[in-house]
């Protein structure tokens, strides 16, 4: 088993694109990159913290490589976007591509430069390609949020502006 870490803003709807795929062994929401140790959601919310809201993917590279983890992260983003993600502002939501080995690094960078290449944005692409720094889990009642509160998570997945991104500039 292989560890992956991406950043693509709220953590709820990061969640989703890679459950329930052959070869991914569990999907944990959490917090990484800042100052604070063992964070709380309270303070990564501030934004004062430095920790960016990110999943952790635990995957079997024989069925499903890490390629395929990248090809499935960057069409739930707006990898422009250097503010956050939709309507989820500041630095908490920003995205990142964070790597455990340099296999890893170094197919993160070919992924960017194939979005950047893709003329799908005007804008430049600013997710950073980051080393994974030290994961911490978020508390329990954002742990399948999606599934535990499903109401709550399809009206704020609505009202976000991701899906109708994600639409316009990814499946054209």
């Amino acid at each position: 088993m292989e560890q992956a870490m991406f950043a693509g803003g709220c953590f709820w709807c990061m969640v989703t694109p890679f459950e329930e795929l052959p070869g991914i062994h569990g999907i944990v929401s959490g917090y990484a990159g800042g100052t604070v140790e063992n964070p709380t959601y309270e303070q990564v919310k501030t934004g004062t913290t430095g920790h960016y809201e990110v999943v952790q993917i635990t995957y079997d590279p024989e069925l499903f490589p890490y390629e395929r983890l990248l090809a499935l992260f960057w069409p739930q983003i707006d990898p422009t976007d250097d503010g956050g993600q939709f309507q989820d502002r500041g630095t908490q939501y920003r995205t990142a591509v964070f790597y455990y080995t340099e296999e890893q690094r170094l197919a993160a960078l070919a992924s960017r430069e194939q979005v950047a290449a893709s003329g799908r944005f005007e804008q430049p692409v600013v997710t950073e390609i980051l080393p994974a720094p030290v994961f911490y889990p978020a508390e329990d009642y954002h742990q399948d949020y999606h599934k535990k509160n499903p109401k709550h998570y399809k009206e704020d997945r609505e009202q976000s502006g991701r899906d109708t991104f994600i639409l316009q500039h990814w499946h054209k």
